[in-house]
């Protein structure tokens, strides 16, 4: 079975662990006293592999220490954020729209996006009855959630195809924001002509379904790549813990390490995980189908942020704003320049 390409080789972690190590552990940060817990979410989506196989394998919890790692799992970006924003949460596996929608609202001040997860993985998916762009006029078009990055990505693309939308429903084609297990059945129903949707749920529609896929979005992005999951975090926790913070990155290069390591393993693994976090996990044509067409990497492709901007003020789900210091990958770049692999740029949006 053909599994996901990796971007990243990261090897000799445990100079790294030995680095970030330094006077104190992360149940006794410097900055921020005790810690007990982390508390990171995530969704249970092939996009987010890299939290499905590092909270599965332990890997979080090894690079934690005696801080316990508490999980909680979404539907998509927009409820994290409100967990992220009120302190529920510290840390979320969430696309790049909801991080740049928060971080703009806040004026800087809510969150940080500290490494990349994914790249690749969504894509606009129909019925038999739309065979080219002209015949989604008039049709009901699913996403995960308003404001989350597939509706983002639906809403831009729709627009530049001179289709109108709107936020509240109706338009050219109405837009129809749906949790992505009822789009599943909306959908064998004949109640929604198409979704707009991340792994595996493209592969569950065109596998389990019969969709075809109109649009793929890697097709959107200049060689292919823009970021479907990065990794955010709180702004206050960064810098109340950094040592946290250090060691949750450490679990994070981990995963996407065995991803690369555990080809053959890591499809049993993802899929459990899933079934975990849903109480179903995917037939073996869906999941490889959906790994095919997913990199995991520690980079957030943060050179697309500025088009991600101006694809969410466009379609209506965020207002215009300063992004600059939306990243903070100082600590990735340090873990990875000491594991001997090469840093990743914030595109001049930020620390690296």
């Amino acid at each position: 079975m053909k599994t996901a390409r990796t971007t990243t080789a990261l090897t000799a972690l445990g100079l790294a662990a030995m680095m970030l190590a330094g006077c104190a552990s992360a149940s006794a940060d410097q900055a921020g006293g005790d810690l007990d817990e982390l508390r990171l979410g995530y969704f249970a989506n092939v996009t987010h592999a890299p939290a499905l196989v590092g909270v599965s394998e332990g890997l979080f919890q090894d690079a934690l220490g005696d801080v316990t790692l508490k999980t909680e799992v979404f539907n998509a970006g927009p409820a994290a954020i409100e967990a992220l924003s009120a302190g529920a949460i510290d840390a979320a596996y969430i696309g790049p729209n909801p991080a740049i929608n928060t971080f703009i609202q806040s004026g800087g001040q809510s969150a940080r996006v500290i490494a990349g997860a994914t790249s690749g993985g969504a894509a606009l998916v129909v019925g038999d009855g739309i065979s080219t762009v002209d015949d989604l006029k008039g049709a009901t078009i699913a996403t995960p959630q308003l404001g989350n990055t597939q509706d983002v990505a639906l809403r831009s693309w729709l627009a530049d195809e001179g289709f109108t939308t709107s936020i509240s429903g109706g338009g050219d084609v109405n837009v129809t924001p749906t949790e992505n297990a009822q789009t599943l059945t909306l959908f064998r129903d004949g109640k929604v002509d198409g979704a707009w949707l991340p792994e595996p749920w493209v592969s569950r529609l065109v596998v389990d379904a019969g969709a075809k896929v109109l649009v793929d979005e890697k097709d959107l992005w200049k060689d292919g790549n823009f970021p479907t999951t990065v990794l955010l975090v709180r702004k206050d926790f960064a810098e109340q813990h950094p040592d946290a913070v250090g060691e949750l990155l450490e679990g994070h290069i981990s995963a996407v390490r065995w991803l690369d390591d555990n080809a053959a393993q890591a499809p049993t693994v993802i899929n459990d995980a899933l079934a975990d976090a849903t109480g179903q996990g995917l037939t073996e044509e869906v999941l490889a189908r959906a790994l095919q067409n997913v990199t995991f990497t520690v980079d957030p492709h943060a050179e697309t942020v500025e088009q991600l901007v101006a694809n969410g003020v466009a379609a209506g789900t965020q207002k215009d704003g300063s992004i600059d210091g939306l990243f903070d990958l100082r600590t990735l770049n340090e873990l990875l320049e000491s594991a001997g692999d090469a840093p990743v740029s914030a595109a001049g949006l930020g620390e690296e």
